[in-house]
């Protein structure tokens, strides 16, 4: 159903619009938490590094398919908001036809260049030949991804995030099941973990774009609308390429904080693995609700409706901060037995490293999440530049500290990193 978020009392739409952007993304996380928790309890402590270590490479990719999903989402908020259906169908088309490309070129790279990647990253012999065969199987499953993620960006633009949490929900949960069958019934390793999430993501996707589609037809508009348009190709790259650049920019850093990681050891690389998962899911729902926030902002944009921006910020920082709350006292009281869903039997290095990191950086998430809510009106409003100072000088300052603290403290240094680098971005 689409929303007009240009109407009504704006704390209440934007709560109404946000929590299920906030359930899909929590079930979106449950792919990679299900990979490396099969992984671990069913496989070993070697295939939940391989996992890990593996997604820190995935990242570069989502990062592309999350650009195009911000570069779309913004484009077709504004348009939505200014009743200007009939751009709003060009505007889709026209980022699907560009993100397709987009998915080919880098099919083409991780065909060719993930081993290098992996060597790169210092990846240890014992956990290479994993690590290869789990990106293999998810680079082809790359057009999935890009094209769901186009898919859930027209959603939010139009105001609705219960479907995309709907379709979320059922292929996460089958995920789930199909991860435990495929490793378990068939043996098949590391290899079941990434073809469960290859098969269900590609039904997620192909539902998605199927209710797009007939969404798109119900909107009214003179006439046949234009396939593709290079002044909203414009547009639509202005926010693409930033957001792209963002997250590309943060993947890096994180391979590079990853192959200071490996040089711990397998121990320490688990311990990552699994406590970094339970961190991103906290970020990845943070950086969710704030892209709710850019739609929020501009679709009011596109209607003129400055006031309702400001008071949309200010509900978003309360909303993040409630969320906070629990999760760091869920992360710094029970990190010991989060840390050890995902490994069975670990090494009390793994422990060690996994809850140590959780109880430094927990607490810096009600910095991060103000930051994130404000990159969510900054993207809205096509305040580009503004959005790249903040996110770069978090990443430099994490990339940076993370390797000089490592070499004076250990692990410990890179997993302080991360709380510095938040607060002087959200600064």
């Amino acid at each position: 159903m689409n929303k007009d978020l240009t109407v009504g009392d704006p704390a209440k739409v934007l709560w109404k619009f946000c929590l299920p952007l906030f359930g899909s993304i929590i079930f979106q996380q449950l792919y990679n938490i299900a990979d490396s928790f099969v992984a671990g309890k069913f496989i070993g402590e070697n295939a939940l590094a391989a996992v890990g270590n593996s997604y820190e490479i995935t990242l570069i990719f989502i990062a592309f398919a999350f650009g195009c999903n911000i570069g779309c989402s913004v484009l077709v908020s504004q348009l939505f908001g200014a009743r200007e259906y009939g751009d709003v169908k060009t505007a889709v088309s026209t980022a699907a036809l560009s993100s397709g490309l987009v998915c080919l070129l880098l099919m083409l790279v991780g065909i060719l260049g993930c081993d290098g990647l992996l060597t790169l990253i210092n990846t240890p012999e014992e956990v290479f030949a994993d690590s290869a065969l789990y990106l293999d199987i998810y680079v082809w499953g790359l057009p999935f991804v890009f094209f769901y993620n186009i898919a859930t960006g027209v959603f939010s633009a139009l105001g609705d995030s219960k479907t995309p949490f709907i379709f979320l929900a059922a292929s996460s949960l089958s995920n789930i099941a199909v991860d435990i069958l495929f490793v378990t019934a068939f043996k098949m390793g590391v290899a079941g973990v990434a073809w469960a999430t290859f098969l269900c993501q590609g039904i997620s996707c192909v539902l998605a774009v199927a209710v797009v589609i007939r969404r798109l037809k119900q909107l009214p508009s003179q006439g046949k609308p234009v396939l593709f348009s290079g002044d909203l190709l414009g547009r639509f790259v202005v926010i693409a390429i930033p957001s792209v650049l963002q997250q590309s920019f943060i993947s890096v850093g994180n391979i590079v904080i990853q192959g200071v990681i490996n040089s711990f050891g397998s121990g320490v690389m688990a311990g990552y693995s699994a406590s970094v998962k339970l961190n991103n899911l906290v970020i990845t729902s943070l950086t969710t609700l704030g892209n709710g926030i850019s739609n929020f902002t501009a679709q009011n944009i596109g209607a003129s409706k400055m006031e309702r921006v400001r008071s949309g910020f200010k509900a978003g920082l309360k909303l993040v901060w409630m969320l906070c709350l629990p999760i760091v006292a869920l992360y710094l009281l029970g990190g010991r037995m989060l840390v050890n869903i995902f490994m069975n039997e670990p090494s009390e290095v793994a422990m060690a490293s996994g809850v140590q990191f959780l109880r430094i950086v927990s607490p810096f998430y009600f910095v991060v999440s103000c930051k994130l809510v404000s990159d969510g009106v900054l993207r809205g409003a096509g305040l580009m530049k503004e959005f790249m100072v903040a996110t770069f000088t978090d990443l430099i300052l994490r990339v940076g500290l993370a390797i000089a603290l490592s070499k004076a403290l250990g692990a410990v240094g890179v997993w302080c990193a991360w709380p510095i680098g938040w607060s002087i971005a959200m600064v």
